[in-house]
């Protein structure tokens, strides 16, 4: 095994997190196929990276709903690497990501925890 592929984002609608993946973070759509029962595989990532992707799964039903959100029981689940903390910080701000704090610069790099749409925390990291 060389690598994890894909994580699964249980969302609320395809659409809607496709507009902020790839809006307001600014990563890039890999794939949106219909499968043809309702369902779609949408897959995004940092755009130009290559390796791990987020597969946008929409919730089917009231139990998968309730976690929307709350994948991470409300800790930081995702951690998003940056070469320009300063200028994706400010870009995502521009785009009304919702940061918790103000940026910090710990010995291990800078980082702030913002939340997606749906409520799951992330780290902005820029490692030292």
């Amino acid at each position: 095994m060389s690598h994890i592929a894909l994580v699964t984002l249980v969302v609320r609608d395809y659409d809607e997190a496709l507009s902020f993946y790839t809006g307001a973070l600014g990563f890039e759509l890999v794939e949106d196929t219909d499968r043809g029962d309702g369902s779609r595989w949408v897959v995004v990532r940092p755009r130009g990276a290559e390796g791990t992707g987020l597969l946008l799964a929409r919730a089917k039903d009231e139990a998968q709903g309730a976690s929307v959100g709350a994948q991470t029981g409300g800790r930081v689940g995702f951690f998003l690497h940056t070469e320009d903390f300063a200028g994706d910080h400010a870009r995502m701000l521009a785009a009304g990501v919702r940061f918790l704090e103000e940026p910090r610069h710990e010995v291990y790099g800078s980082v702030a925890v913002f939340e997606d749409l749906y409520g799951n925390r992330w780290d902005l990291l820029q490692p030292a």
